[in-house]
């Protein structure tokens, strides 16, 4: 059953259902398995190599005929023409995170595209409401990847942001299955964006030795690093190495992405820092992402219902 609201308007899918941009991760192989299962691909540009990003949309086009977007990580593009390379990319669709808005919505609204901001708190959700988004991807603390060093969770910020703008909101953080989907729909959300989850679909093109990990991952086996940097605060899987920078941060944790392919595709879970959200500690078997999108939907589907059969009556 399609799902129809503002955000399956305005980005032309069957279903409110988003691929997070993780850098490396996010390109056309899994992308465009997302979008042809009734979903929305996203293409990354946080690896900062956007001569591989512009292969990687073209490829994207060859595989699917479905909508598909681009996600803009402010803090780690540093070409000054980012607004267009994105314009000369033919998206529709771009997310905006990392970084202040403020400088680049303007043009990309401009040149006829919807814009998300990812915000991980009240105050930078106004900040892209003022900036003039179309919409907020709010990111809660449990989520993986580059955090607020103040992480709120989703329980506490989705409502919190809902309650104060108009705008579409997609919820990020903690997104796994129906019943979390359902969950971020009761608290104001109109879509979900689910990133650990995708990391290890079938589709997905990181080492099974991270994918098994994420298999084994119980819910308190990730760990939230360099608080109190500097640098970005981030939550990864656990192992040897994030144990040890949970009491001993590096100097420049950034440092420690150097080897990150080792990671991602050679499979050394040493070699690097592996971003992880909690909800790893719920995923339990890989799966081919058609498959975890249609269970999706019907698991969110039934969710709904059983709560208007056992409550509202």
């Amino acid at each position: 059953m399609p799902i129809k609201n503002r955000i399956t308007d305005m980005l032309g899918v069957e279903y409110p259902i988003v691929q997070a941009p993780m850098g490396w991760i996010a390109r056309a192989q899994l992308a465009s398995a997302v979008s042809n299962a009734g979903g929305l691909g996203i293409i990354e540009t946080s690896s900062g190599r956007l001569d591989e990003v512009r292969a990687e949309v073209k490829k994207m086009r060859e595989l699917t005929k479905k909508p598909f977007g681009l996600n803009v990580a402010l803090a780690f593009v540093r070409d000054p023409d980012i607004v267009k390379f994105v314009l000369d990319q033919g998206v529709k669709f771009v997310t905006t995170s990392a970084g202040d808005p403020m400088k680049i919505v303007g043009p990309l609204k401009e040149a006829g595209l919807n814009v998300f901001h990812v915000v991980p708190s009240l105050k930078t959700a106004l900040r892209a409401i003022e900036a003039g988004v179309d919409g907020l991807v709010v990111e809660g603390g449990e989520g993986g990847g580059f955090k607020n060093p103040r992480e709120v969770s989703s329980m506490v910020l989705l409502p919190l942001v809902c309650e104060k703008v108009k705008v579409p909101v997609i919820a990020a953080g903690g997104i796994t299955d129906g019943r979390t989907m359902a969950a971020a729909f009761a608290l104001g959300a109109e879509g979900v964006q689910m990133g650990t989850r995708m990391v290890s679909a079938a589709e997905s093109p990181v080492h099974q030795n991270w994918k098994d990990a994420i298999l084994e991952a119980e819910e308190t086996s990730t760990v939230f690093l360099n608080r109190f940097g500097p640098g970005p605060a981030l939550r990864a899987l656990r192992t040897e190495k994030t144990t040890k920078f949970e009491k001993e941060p590096p100097a420049n944790i950034m440092t420690e992405f150097g080897n990150a392919l080792d990671l991602y595709f050679g499979g050394d879970m040493e070699a690097s820092i592996a971003l992880s959200g909690q909800v790893a500690g719920r995923i339990d078997s890989v799966k081919p992402v058609k498959q975890i999108i249609d269970e999706t939907v019907a698991e969110f589907h039934e969710t709904i219902a059983s709560l208007n059969k056992r409550y509202a009556n």
